[in-house]
């Protein structure tokens, strides 16, 4: 039987952690149009939830979504227009993989716009429906509140960027998602860490950061993608590293709980 599109998990405090890109259920449906490299749904944000499990213990908020982003993108605009023209990636409803290799078959061809709308109306609406709900049940609770952005990714895509990414990238949509005080937070803990940083570089934050994020309503939203070598193996079959992860916990605790604490300082 197949899960629920969305889960959402509330808590009370004024912290919602969104992850979009964990979903790992790829239905037949769906698989049965698509490339023996799709089926391996390689590109998922592996294992946040359990990475992200301080946060629901802490009281915070967390959404995820269930289903492969292959099916389609819940971060990206339902337009399908682009995150960042001019640059590499996958829009709305991806064709490629992150290294370039075909999602669909020759056979089955690519989604149409009607396929498009269906998925629109199955998997991202869902998605929105549940973040726009919690957002609005929390702002009647606090008069700010903080959507962290969940991510991770392969360290080396050259597809989408060159070189090595930086370990932990911050976006903050150049600082228009959210006050000035959280996005100096996150930097100030990411600086203190062992690891490589950038802020509102090559990841400046996906649909969700900068349609939400509007500090001037009171809620605030900051993205962190964060190179997957940190925690896990970034081979088959993307194994869990306790070591890892137990050396990267310290850091993305205090970027997360630095940045909500920021919240006390807006007004």
């Amino acid at each position: 039987m197949n899960p629920a599109v969305v889960t959402l998990q509330s808590g009370h405090l004024p912290l919602l952690v969104s992850i979009p890109h964990a979903g790992e259920c790829l239905p037949e449906r769906f698989s049965c149009q698509m490339s023996p490299a799709a089926r391996k749904i390689a590109d998922t944000d592996w294992h946040l939830p359990r990475l992200y499990a301080f946060a629901l213990e802490m009281g915070a908020s967390v959404l995820q979504a269930n289903y492969s982003r292959y099916i389609i993108d819940v971060n990206r605009p339902p337009d399908g227009s682009s995150l960042y023209p001019g640059q590499g990636g996958t829009g709305l409803c991806a064709l490629e993989t992150f290294r370039g290799e075909s999602l669909y078959t020759e056979t089955a061809g690519v989604p149409d716009a009607a396929e498009i709308a269906l998925r629109i109306r199955d998997y991202w609406e869902p998605y929105h429906a549940a973040l726009r709900t919690e957002i609005a049940r929390m702002r009647g609770h606090h008069p700010h509140i903080l959507v962290w952005e969940a991510h991770s990714i392969a360290g080396v895509l050259p597809r989408l960027f060159e070189g090595r990414l930086p370990d932990l990238n911050i976006g903050t949509f150049d600082g228009v998602a959210c006050a000035t005080q959280l996005r100096d937070a996150a930097i100030a803990a990411a600086s203190a860490s062992p690891f490589t940083w950038s802020v509102d570089a090559r990841f400046k934050g996906g649909f969700i950061t900068r349609h939400y994020g509007k500090p001037e309503e009171g809620v605030h939203a900051v993205q962190l993608e964060m190179a997957q070598h940190l925690y896990m193996s970034e081979q088959e079959p993307y194994a869990y590293q306790e070591e890892r992860a137990a050396m990267l916990l310290p850091t993305l605790k205090a970027m997360v709980q630095d940045s909500l604490a920021a919240l006390q300082q807006v007004h």
